[in-house]
């Protein structure tokens, strides 16, 4: 290797992309190629940076195996920012590899850490989970350190284990202070605020009140029935029943964990589950059929009593009973949600962090950007979407996980 790309390559750990460019920006050998699109990455030349790593790519041959698993591993940093999760980690396990046979700890360590990172943005937590396990995070420069441990804090938080997610944080912001890179400080900074400010609230009459996600661990901890309007569960003491699936079962169970210990009335459950403002008999069957379903899928933790005027929850083994929902509640939350942390995402970005269809997310994504929500930049596959911070609005820090393989 000539001085020049050691002079770039160096640049470049150091945080210095325009250094880089000035030893490099006249080169065209494969080498070359890839440090240009590294540092075009890292001044923001997103699409330019993609080309370049391609280019690069190609020119380096097909028996240069280690010199493109490393572009593979740059153009999936550039993937993790525009969001263009689709087929990302699929390559990065397939260049982790290489790169492991090679000896390259580094760069295999580098591009775990991106996989993991994909990962958890896709609410895959238990392949994150174990993607991060196997990483040998000794051998990870000092930037990459710092997303390494955000990693960690992000499973973490995920998984409500907030003591651990702080000290993944800590170890976060003295691996920035290391590097000296503003950039990074900043981000592990948004990562602490994260875990003080409100992410749920305590929902029902005068209980109505914001929580941090410390006091959502707790309430999940105690020996509370708990309803969760963020993840659309019913839990008690290790039992979770899901209902994220079954819309009308959850909208019941909320009503009735929200009135406890008073019930609710047959009107009342037929407005808020079926939007019936004016019942008939057959809204009236329905209702019975559904609250037998409800009684189905709850028989684990809790019953639903009839009572003279509609129905009240009976918890099986507690007497307190609790509903948490999102700090702020609106239409297409969950794509709000994931929009919160600023970065453009494409919609089957969106479509595949949350399980769901793309054109599901369009339609979605078409109604926020009619009611000024959300706003879009770019035309046909490089459209991306982004939305304003919003105080007080939920991250994906208590979106539900998908499943395991989703």
């Amino acid at each position: 290797m000539d001085s020049l790309i050691t002079a770039a390559a160096r640049a470049l750990a150091m945080g210095d992309p325009l250094g880089a460019l000035n030893r490099v920006a006249l080169r065209g050998d494969a080498p070359a190629l890839a440090l240009r699109g590294i540092a075009m990455a890292q001044l923001g030349g997103l699409a330019r940076a993609r080309e370049l790593l391609r280019e690069a790519r190609r020119a380096f041959g097909p028996d240069e195996t280690v010199a493109r698993a490393r572009c593979t591993v740059a153009e999936a940093e550039i993937a993790l920012v525009s969001r263009d999760l689709g087929r990302a980690p699929t390559a990065l396990g397939a260049a982790r590899t290489t790169l492991e046979r090679a000896g390259d700890r580094a760069n295999a360590a580098h591009a775990g850490y991106l996989q993991a990172r994909m990962l958890l943005l896709v609410g895959r937590l238990d392949d994150a989970e174990r993607v991060a396990a196997g990483i040998d995070a000794t051998a990870l420069p000092p930037a990459a350190v710092v997303g390494y441990e955000l990693v960690a804090a992000g499973i973490a938080t995920r998984r409500l284990r907030i003591r651990d997610a702080g000290a993944a944080v800590a170890r976060a912001r003295l691996a920035a202070e290391r590097t000296g890179i503003a950039s990074l400080t900043a981000e592990v900074e948004d990562a602490a605020r994260l875990l003080d400010v409100p992410a749920a609230r305590l929902a029902g009459g005068s209980r109505d009140r914001l929580l941090t996600l410390e006091e959502v661990e707790a309430l999940l901890a105690s020996d509370a029935l708990v309803v969760d309007a963020c993840r659309h569960t019913v839990r008690h003491a290790g039992t979770t029943v899901p209902l994220a699936t079954r819309p009308v079962l959850f909208a019941l169970a909320r009503a009735l964990g929200e009135a406890w210990p008073a019930d609710v009335s047959r009107e009342a459950l037929l407005a808020g589950a079926f939007g019936a403002r004016h019942a008939d008999e057959s809204h009236r069957a329905r209702l019975r059929v559904e609250i037998g379903r409800l009684r189905s899928a709850l028989l684990p933790v809790a019953g639903v009593d009839a009572t003279k005027r509609g129905f009240v929850l009976a918890p099986r083994r507690t007497d307190k009973i609790a509903v948490i929902a999102p700090p702020v509640e609106q239409s297409h939350g969950t794509v709000l949600a994931l929009l919160a942390d600023g970065e453009a995402w494409s919609s089957s970005a969106l479509a595949l962090a949350l399980g769901t269809s793309q054109r599901t997310v369009q339609r979605a994504l078409d109604a926020l950007a009619a009611a000024g929500k959300v706003q879009a930049v770019g035309r046909g596959r490089a459209r991306r979407w982004s939305a304003p911070t919003l105080p007080g609005f939920p991250t994906t820090l208590l979106l539900p996980a998908m499943p395991p393989g989703g």
